[in-house]
């Protein structure tokens, strides 16, 4: 029971419990002269340590050069790299003087019936021959589509100039290009290719 008694604190005892907290331990610490020195000099940081080491480099990588060295070597990169720039235009140019010459006509990159100055032909079935010089004729188009790939029909119809009334409704058709001839007419009739049965 005589442990579990507190002995009542006096302004005594608290007096000498403030007087060794931690905050006055260095102090205390401080009487030795190894450790009085350390306080008084700043923390060395990471960053001074790193600040004295590129310090020391310096000398050594850009000491002896100068500003006007530095740029002598840059005009001289610089000249080199357009003389290798001049070589390769040159080495390009005769290229292109001797391709024609060399390779035969490629094929174009679009079909006869288009390209400029040629005018577009189509193909389809005629659907009306009811106006007169003028037919209406639907083009199915099938075509994939280009991210997704899945297969689009459409149609198309068209008014073609029809000048002799030749075609009839369900004639296959070839029409061409044309300038406009009415409001809608922009195609006219060359040749009936399968006459409708």
């Amino acid at each position: 029971m005589a442990e579990d008694e507190k002995t009542p604190e006096t302004p005594e005892t608290v007096v000498e419990e403030v007087e060794t907290t931690p905050e006055a331990a260095p102090e205390a610490a401080a009487d030795t002269p190894a450790e009085a020195a350390a306080p008084s000099t700043p923390a060395e940081t990471r960053r001074d340590r790193l600040e004295a080491r590129r310090s020391a480099r310096r000398p050594a990588q850009r000491g002896q050069v100068t500003p006007e060295q530095r740029e002598e070597e840059r005009q001289a990169r610089r000249a080199a790299t357009a003389k290798q720039r001049r070589a390769y235009r040159a080495k390009l140019k005769e290229r292109r003087a001797s391709a024609p010459k060399d390779t035969s006509v490629s094929e174009p990159d679009h079909a006869p019936e288009h390209g400029p100055g040629r005018a577009r032909v189509r193909q389809g079935v005629v659907t009306s021959a009811k106006g007169d010089k003028t037919i209406t004729v639907k083009i199915d188009v099938v075509r994939r589509h280009r991210r997704y790939h899945k297969i689009l029909r459409s149609t198309l119809k068209l008014y073609a100039h029809d000048e002799a009334n030749n075609a009839n409704e369900g004639d296959t058709v070839r029409v061409v290009e044309c300038r406009p001839m009415s409001r809608s007419k922009r195609w006219r009739l060359t040749e009936v290719l399968e006459r409708a049965k």
